[in-house]
């Protein structure tokens, strides 16, 4: 199939591009390469990739490349509670707006597959156990927007909404703003951390089971769509505290201290179900602990940075 990334050449894009094109799919990328990754270069040998620099606010372009393929899965975002606070219209314009442009131009029968993800479920109620069917209370711009995408393009025929966990693992296009991944550099390279509300807990998913998700949900599109599934690693919900403990098995050193006295603005709390899309037949295959031990050798390669708490 010809099958178009939006923001393809990110944290999830330059994974999904490789298993794209080993499953024979013809991949086009659109990206502004904002980050300025060098990742996509190993693909410009295969005839059935292609790439355009350009940007998915831009509608004419946007609808020109949607009407040349049969599949959209649309990637580009501004990613984060912090990255959305930053500049907040660029996340509004980016995150929600040009998903709702982007949703006007394709047809009915064209098939898209989109990332959303479970920070949206936010737990004001309370509720700490989070199925599909719990309610969707965003306590974030981040959330907020990508809630409000996944209900425009839901409301429309086939569509299917892949609610990620907190992501990890290495990437060619790396992020750091990810509790594991950032937990797991400061073990390296400051052996330290303060924690805030450290029990606190989430829901946890491989970069490569993300992407892999995408290719399921493929193959398994007609059995899937109009629905919202929990992509994550049942194994893996646990508390910032737990989440330190499993650093500390591989870097013995980390000191961890929890503070009483200070918050996380974040404030997430929660257990997700991920029965649903398992039913279906989808599992993840990496564990925190590979993800871990990943992440510790490609640290080893990276420049230090700045600490923060959490």
């Amino acid at each position: 199939m010809k099958i178009l990334l939006t923001g393809g050449a990110g944290y999830i894009g330059s994974i999904l591009t490789g298993k794209l094109l080993k499953r024979n799919h013809q991949v086009t990328i659109i990206d502004n390469l904002y980050h300025n990754v060098q990742g996509l270069y190993p693909y410009c040998s295969e005839e059935n990739f292609d790439f355009i620099r350009g940007d998915v606010r831009d509608q004419i372009l946007i609808g020109e490349l949607v009407a040349k393929h049969d599949i959209i899965i649309p990637l580009a975002a501004i990613v984060g509670m912090l990255a959305c606070d930053n500049d907040r219209v660029t996340a509004e314009a980016v995150n929600y707006q040009a998903i709702k442009s982007l949703n006007k131009v394709r047809s009915t029968d064209q098939p898209i597959i989109y990332p959303c993800t479970n920070s949206g479920y936010g737990t004001k109620s309370n509720q700490v156990y989070c199925t599909e069917e719990t309610p969707l209370e965003p306590i974030s711009l981040y959330g907020r927007t990508k809630v409000e995408a996944e209900k425009v393009l839901l409301d429309c025929p086939n569509t299917i909404s892949l609610r990620f966990a907190t992501l990890f693992g290495v990437s060619a296009r790396m992020r750091l703003d990810l509790l594991v991944n950032d937990f797991t550099y400061r073990a390296v390279y400051d052996s330290a951390i303060v924690l805030y509300e450290a029990d606190f807990k989430r829901n946890y998913l491989h970069v490569l089971d993300a992407a892999e998700a995408f290719c399921f949900a493929i193959d398994n599109f007609d059995t899937m769509k109009n629905q919202a599934y929990n992509v994550g690693l049942s194994q893996a919900n646990l508390s910032k505290r737990e989440l330190t403990e499993r650093i500390k098995v591989y870097v013995p050193d980390f000191y961890v201290h929890t503070s009483e006295i200070g918050s996380d603005p974040d404030k997430r709390n929660y257990i997700i179900s991920n029965e649903k899309i398992e039913s279906v037949g989808f599992r993840p295959e990496h564990t925190i602990d590979q993800g871990i031990q990943q992440l510790i050798k490609a640290f080893r390669m990276m420049p230090r940075l700045s600490s923060k708490n959490y």
